[in-house]
């Protein structure tokens, strides 16, 4: 006798969502995808189309100049943001930290050397020396990019789609060149984590990484 699997439903692993629709929106998912319905959704990031507002910390004793790149972001880039710590104090130099907008360290950097990493920038040293402690936030805006596109989130990309930030409702698939739009939760929701397609091979360290992730724009696995 012929053994039958059953695929996902549309949004069975959904647990709970806002009324009215808050939950959701239209997404448009790139081309060249395949995935099931209840797929965990990465952003794709277009450095160009990407803003940054560069923002000194009140109080600062330092006041050097911070420049950003051109591009100022790579494709890994995350939204919110970014916070620059003097680590080290020095005369005519100093030593920083970049903290992303989840917390984590993403590099180290020198006073008057170029930073490239998910941000790029040259902190120039000004006519008064950084002093420990002082700070410099560069505020990253990707959520009104117009044409932003999605993918199956893949945790060994680097092309944005590591980061899942959503989850398709419906499955899709596109062809070479092609786009399509369907639903997809991206707020303010509860979401079965056993009812969630995930990739082949996924560990339980990135399952673990992923609920971060998308509890920090408001979707909680359960």
């Amino acid at each position: 006798m012929p053994i039958f699997h059953e695929g996902r439903h549309p949004g069975e692993a959904i647990l709970s969502e806002e009324e009215f629709g808050y939950s959701r929106d239209n997404l448009t998912i790139a081309a060249s995808q395949s995935f099931e319905a209840c797929t965990l959704l990465g952003r794709l990031q277009i450095a160009a189309d990407v803003t940054t507002n560069v923002t000194p910390k009140a109080g600062n004793t330092g006041n050097g100049v911070l420049t950003m790149a051109s591009p100022a972001v790579t494709s890994d880039v995350k939204e919110g943001r970014y916070t620059l710590t003097i680590t080290a104090a020095a005369t005519n130099a100093g030593s920083f930290t970049v903290q992303d907008p989840d917390g984590i360290i993403v590099g180290e950097g020198t006073v008057a050397v170029a930073f490239v990493n998910q941000v790029k920038f040259t902190l120039a040293d000004g006519a008064t020396d950084f002093a420990v402690g002082d700070q410099i936030f560069i505020d990253v805006d990707a959520a009104a990019v117009t044409g932003t596109q999605y993918v199956a989130w893949d945790p060994t990309a680097t092309d944005g789609s590591q980061t899942p930030v959503a989850m398709a409702i419906y499955p899709a698939v596109t062809g070479a060149g092609e786009t399509v739009q369907i639903a997809g939760i991206t707020r303010q929701s509860q979401l079965n984590i056993n009812c969630i397609a995930w990739p082949d091979g996924v560990t339980d360290a990135q399952k673990s990484a992923a609920a971060d992730a998308l509890r920090g724009v408001g979707i909680i696995l359960r």
